[in-house]
């Protein structure tokens, strides 16, 4: 099961080799969002193609969605196609969407079953019309589920984001249907792929690089971000844990004292 009657403990102590990780139940993270990367770089490693590291990768998936969901984690958003990834080798490409397919293809049922919702955050109608005609389908089957939101993040951009918020706003306006003085903080999030969600209250991003790589740009204002050398496909549930904890020492202040 993917929501466990641990997370109505307070503390839960989790044994990885000699340390313990403790984490408190009650100040688990509401939204996680993670960059997946080092894929390549895995693949790499043991001189693989690089669509080897992305199938390995997506093994991952699975793995840090159970964890989540078990951990009472309310929204997982995962970085899995930019809007500038376009730019790689068209194989690479077509290899990455037809992963797409096979994930929501093997792994729905069982999503469905433990009550995950299935999103996606991005412009979709770019996507390859078997791959965009299985994550619609989805997000149908799925869209009454009361358990973590599993967010797909796919021809996604927070530039291109903020840019279609923007366009969408300014007819308003025109339209005469929105106030100028009537724009504010949240009148921009409504008319962002994440309406309705809070925003990420942590930023997993693996492999070793220190950036956010145009990922949620609005939404990380004030998130707390996470780094490691660990590439995507060797990312273990214990990994995400000990994210977690070192999210619990930190005093999140939001621009105050």
């Amino acid at each position: 099961m993917f929501r466990s009657e641990r997370k109505t403990l307070k503390l839960f102590k989790f044994k990885k080799e000699e340390e313990n990780i403790e984490l408190d139940m009650e100040r688990i993270p509401k939204h996680i969002a993670i960059i997946m990367d080092g894929n390549g770089r895995w693949a790499k490693a043991r001189k693989l193609p690089r669509t080897m590291g992305h199938r390995a990768g997506m093994k991952t998936i699975k793995t840090i969605v159970r964890e989540a969901g078990e951990l009472g984690v309310g929204y997982l958003t995962l970085y899995a196609f930019s809007t500038e990834n376009w730019k790689r080798p068209s194989e690479e490409v077509s290899a990455l969407m037809d992963l797409v397919v096979e994930f929501i293809d093997k792994e729905l049922n069982e999503l469905h079953e433990n009550g995950v919702i299935l999103n996606s955050i991005g412009d979709i109608s770019k996507l390859p019309e078997k791959a965009r005609k299985s994550i619609e389908a989805a997000k149908r089957k799925t869209k009454n589920n009361k358990g973590l939101t599993l967010n797909i993040a796919l021809n996604y951009g927070g530039r291109d984001e903020i840019v279609k918020g923007v366009k969408e706003i300014a007819s308003l306006v025109s339209e005469g249907k929105l106030k100028i003085e009537d724009i504010n903080e949240k009148e921009i999030s409504n008319h962002l792929y994440t309406k309705n969600m809070p925003d990420p209250d942590m930023i997993i991003r693996p492999s070793g690089e220190l950036r956010v790589s145009n990922y949620l740009l609005w939404q990380s204002a004030y998130s707390e971000f996470w780094f490691s050398n660990i590439n995507w496909p060797d990312f273990q549930a214990k990994d995400l844990r000990n994210a977690i904890a070192d999210y619990q020492k930190r005093n999140r202040r939001f621009g105050g004292v």
